[in-house]
């Protein structure tokens, strides 16, 4: 085939496909225009999980009348004006095809006055075509309407997830925001339910609290560090409060939202020892450099940056967190006894450990946050756990000797091949699972009323999948009912597990949903709930030690 150029309508949407991935793409950029225009207060709408509209109201300086159409045009921006000025960008947006690459496609209008002007003014943009720019009565501000979504590009809709999912990447993005942002007030409704505001009183953990729930933020530890031009504050969470993946790992660089690599595992790094396996902190960390030692024009959609001394960055992040989490959690002192020796009695007698033993067996003493099989479990009767041991459900374990107990966590015993470890946590999960799974079989899942509701709020992309998924939950033996914005009631759970925590295994569920969207599809129901199930008590199995509840 013959070279040729391409025509203005197709590099548009070629344009377009690198910074409008989705909705969430659309909010982000306005959101970071209206925050270059200095805007105190953002206002968002979004109807269908942004395909229908959505809309991004602020009061910023706004755009003037003779300017609306050059601004809806490519590489049009007031942000930049040799190529000397990528090095010292200290504005979020600075490319100039943002709005551009939405009005290709979409049906765009962008309404805007500025404080001089009597009036304001309006410009229609539909699939990049524009149209002539109408006087009309606006405040001071722009608002930005977006509406059909990818109408002119099927094959990029049809790539969209599910309205859920689109939903929570817009309340995620936004919620990171307004806590890098803490002197504007954000506000997101879809629909007619707001569903994210703050006060842009400049107070992070006020955030924190309206966010995640008033406990969460009581928890959160304040970062404060400065060395040699760089600057690191923001809150990370403490080793008790960990999540099971990294995406509420938050890092903001000179005010822009980034997906580092580095940083993540600069953090990582500071929690090393500190945090099981597969646990992940919750933190909202904001680096503040000098813009020449940063480039920030590597990624079409900003989200990666490049440090000139990525070394140095690596090093100062890690000590900075190290330094806040020994400042505020001090290294646990081992007990004597646990390092004492074993009794006579102990070392005479022939034990296996009780797969059997239920809830009764918890350990609700000594460890706040979990619940396992002890030493003393182990030490039951051979031939009352035999019949259990040799269940078809269950490995043979071979006959045991107890020999001790390590930091109550697991327990050493000597068998006929040599020594065995036995995890007590994953032991004691193993066995909620069968449990659960046996009354699943039975379609009999009993659950247990709370004295006292549990309340815990979410945030809003969390909540979202808990909306979704209340069925399920009461299928499980759970009673969840919405109690206001991201908030939910706990009244009461599966009695397998009465005497934990409501709120960390409500938690650690909506972890669960939030990776698998359709836990009750009918073609793959039976399997999928067995691995919803397995998968949840390897999160929720350390339960916490009992709350107030009565029989049902």
């Amino acid at each position: 085939m013959p070279i040729r150029l391409l025509s203005s309508d197709v590099s548009s949407q070629i344009a377009a496909g690198e910074v409008v991935e989705r909705p969430a793409s659309v909010v982000k950029e306005l959101t970071e225009n209206a925050l270059d225009a200095g805007a105190k207060n953002i206002s968002i709408s979004i109807v269908d999980a942004g395909r229908t509209l959505i809309e991004v109201a602020d009061d910023g300086h706004g755009i003037p009348a003779d300017e609306l159409e050059l601004a809806a045009a490519r590489h049009a921006t007031s942000k930049l004006v040799q190529s000397d000025d990528l090095f010292h960008i200290q504005t979020l947006g600075f490319r100039g095809e943002a709005l551009a690459s939405i009005g290709s496609v979409s049906h765009m209008s962008i309404t805007s006055r500025v404080a001089s002007a009597k009036e304001g003014a309006r410009l229609k943009v539909d699939g990049g075509i524009s149209g002539k720019v109408e006087k009309v009565g606006a405040p001071v501000g722009t608002v930005l309407r977006v509406e059909n979504l990818f109408y002119n590009v099927p094959a990029r809709l049809k790539f969209l997830k599910t309205d859920v999912t689109e939903r929570r990447a817009i309340d995620s993005l936004v919620t990171r925001y307004a806590l890098a942002y803490p002197n504007v007030r954000f506000k997101v409704t879809d629909g007619k339910q707001a569903t994210l505001q703050t006060a842009g009183d400049g107070d992070r953990r006020s955030i924190l609290a309206a966010l995640y729930g008033v406990d969460v933020a009581k928890q959160m530890l304040e970062v404060m560090a400065v060395e040699e031009g760089l600057s690191l504050t923001g809150f990370i969470s403490p080793t008790s409060l960990t999540r099971s993946n990294r995406k509420e790992i938050t890092f903001f660089v000179n005010g822009r939202w980034v997906q580092e690599f580095s940083l993540t595992t600069a953090l990582l790094q500071a929690y090393h020892t500190l945090l099981m396996v597969g646990r992940y902190p919750l933190t909202a960390l904001f680096l503040d450099i000098d813009p020449e030692d940063v480039d920030v024009n590597v990624h079409p959609t900003k989200a990666e940056v490049r440090f000139r001394s990525q070394d140095k960055i690596f090093s100062f992040v890690q000590r900075s967190a190290r330094k806040a989490l020994l400042a505020y959690t001090p290294v646990a002192s081992v007990s004597p006894q646990l390092w004492g020796s074993r009794s006579e009695q102990s070392e005479r007698r022939e034990v296996g450990i009780d797969w059997s033993i239920g809830h009764d067996s918890v350990d609700s003493g000594q460890n706040a946050e979990s619940r396992m099989l002890n030493a003393d479990d182990a030490q039951s009767s051979i031939d009352n756990q035999k019949s259990e041991i040799e269940s078809p459900s269950f490995a043979p374990v071979p006959l045991l000797r107890l020999i001790g107990q390590i930091g109550s966590t697991y327990i050493v015993a000597e068998g006929p091949d040599g020594l065995y470890l036995v995890d007590q946590h994953a032991a004691h999960e193993r066995v909620l699972f069968e449990k659960l799974m046996a009354q699943h079989d039975r379609k009999s899942i009993p659950s247990q009323f709370l004295l006292a509701p549990e309340v815990v709020t979410l945030p809003p992309q969390s909540a979202k999948a808990l909306m979704s998924q209340l069925p399920f939950l009461n299928h499980f033996g759970f009673e969840v009912e919405e109690f206001g914005t991201n908030t939910f009631q706990v009244r009461a759970m599966p009695a397998l597990f009465a005497g934990g925590d409501p709120s960390f295994a409500l938690r650690a569920l909506v972890g669960i949903l939030k990776k698998d969207e359709t836990p009750l599809q009918a073609e793959v129901e039976a399997n999928s709930r067995r691995v919803f199930v397995n998968g949840w008590l390897s999160k929720a199995g350390r339960l916490s030690q009992p709350k107030n509840s009565v029989p049902c």
